[in-house]
């Protein structure tokens, strides 16, 4: 009995270890069959675009996108997630085709970003060929087509993946924005801080005795003063011109008021007689240490000061620089008394006549106050105030020099004298003018020491 039994079970043990090793022999064969199937091995999520790096989304594939029989209603459903998906990486892939761009071509990334997008646009057509042939009822041949997204999970997480390389790309974008202002900020303070100590420098200059300010008193620097003028003079000119048009004005009559007689070369220069106009008003007591504005009290940027042929040079160069330094819409705000508000209101009075005024301002009250009626239009009061400020500017100059810059003005009917003389028109002055009469003088001379900066002036073509 025992040695039977004994016998009997190892006898089982053998059968069992043979069952043993065809099951393993079989489970053997599954495991490498389904190491070779596309379908069934665990892969990274198959999608145009490339993956954040240190980031990973395993998706365990199905062996079938779709469950059973196929009908039109699973092929809708399994392309719209991935439609969706293919969409969202044909903007990533776009803003990277951008970024290929800024701020030097890279033509690495533009080739890759460019297989892309081929890549990404041939999904699409193989999507419109899926819905296409299962629409038609040839549902058999879509089992095969490689979806990006075969469920809506799936899509989420691809889409994610989109809008997280999105993110990116912008953060990159913008810290690179913020970075480039940077420098231009730190390069602005630096900018800052050299003219401050340039400023520092002349003040202290100016505050010695013995300070060398002939850096600043050259006929180069008054010419650009006198450009810049020029430029705040025309500027208003126009915007006077412009104002009296919309107020029903005829110009040519208006323009004959002002020189009679005239006759243009072209309809549109009658705009000289204007120009002409406002320049010989503002210039007007140029000549003058105080401008004209009498032996009253001088109150420069807010600070009394008693002015008048007393000052000396570095007296005229002190206000000029404070005057630079200084806004000229905030100095009339912050001291309406001052010598330039003064100077702003005589030239208004000057330039602006009662007639002109009451038309263009016809719905303000004429007894108000003066400087109210052309604070009533920003653009025509700031221009005002900017041409106003630029000669005052250039008077403060004319007087720092030794000896004071002069002023002249021609005559009508004067012959034109290249010497002196400089045509408005800019033409050629060589022999063409001899014996030519000016009409008017637009534009004053100066004489800066020994130089001679020419007279700009309005002359008749049709003499000779």
């Amino acid at each position: 009995m025992d040695g039977g039994a004994s016998s009997k079970q190892p006898q089982q043990i053998s059968d069992m270890f043979q069952k043993f090793a065809l099951a393993v022999k079989a489970k053997t064969y599954e495991l490498f069959v389904e190491e070779d199937s596309d379908d069934d091995a665990p892969k990274i999520v198959d999608s145009a675009e490339e993956f954040i790096p240190d980031q990973k989304v395993v998706v365990i594939k199905p062996k079938s996108v779709f469950g059973g029989e196929i009908d039109h209603s699973q092929v809708v459903g399994a392309l719209i997630p991935s439609l969706f998906v293919t969409v969202a990486s044909l903007e990533a892939s776009y803003l990277q085709f951008q970024a290929a761009h800024v701020p030097e071509l890279d033509q690495d990334a533009l080739e890759s970003v460019d297989r892309a997008i081929v890549s990404i646009l041939q999904k699409f057509s193989e999507m419109k060929k899926s819905y296409m042939s299962s629409k038609r009822g040839n549902v058999e041949s879509i089992d095969g087509f490689d979806f990006p997204a075969r469920s809506f999970l799936e899509y989420q997480v691809q889409e994610n993946q989109s809008k997280l390389r999105v993110l990116e790309m912008t953060v990159n974008s913008l810290q690179s924005q913020i970075e480039t202002k940077g420098a231009e900020v730190r390069n602005l303070r630096k900018n800052v801080e050299e003219i401050r100590n340039s400023n520092a420098n002349l003040l202290q200059k100016l505050d010695s005795k013995d300070g060398d300010v002939s850096i600043l008193l050259t006929v180069h620097v008054f010419e650009a003063m006198l450009h810049d003028s020029l430029k705040s003079l025309r500027y208003f000119t126009k915007m006077l011109i412009g104002l009296m048009r919309e107020a029903g004005w005829d110009m040519i009559e208006a323009a004959s008021c002002i020189y009679s007689g005239v006759v243009y070369s072209k309809r549109g220069h009658f705009r000289f007689a204007f120009l002409s106009y406002v320049c010989m008003g503002m210039f007007q007591d140029f000549d003058q240490c105080d401008f004209g504005l009498a032996d009253r009290e001088s109150v420069s940027n807010g600070s009394s000061k008693n002015g008048g042929t007393s000052a000396g040079i570095s007296d005229y160069l002190k206000q000029l620089i404070e005057h630079v330094a200084s806004d000229p819409m905030e100095i009339l705000k912050r001291n309406p008394d001052s010598e330039f508000s003064r100077f702003c209101a005589r030239k208004y009075e000057k330039l602006i006549h009662p007639t002109i005024e009451s038309s263009i301002f016809s719905h303000l009250d004429r007894k108000g106050k003066v400087l109210e009626s052309w604070k009533s239009l920003p653009a025509f009061y700031e221009s005002f105030v900017r041409m106003t400020s630029s000669i005052w500017l250039l008077h403060k100059l004319a007087y720092s020099f030794n000896p004071t810059v002069n002023i002249f003005q021609v005559s009508a009917r004067t012959e034109f004298s290249t010497v002196y003389m400089e045509d408005i028109l800019s033409k050629s002055t060589i022999g063409k003018m001899t014996g030519q009469r000016v009409e008017f003088s637009v534009v004053p001379g100066f004489k800066v020491g020994k130089t001679i900066i020419q007279s700009q002036v309005y002359v008749n073509e049709h003499e000779g």
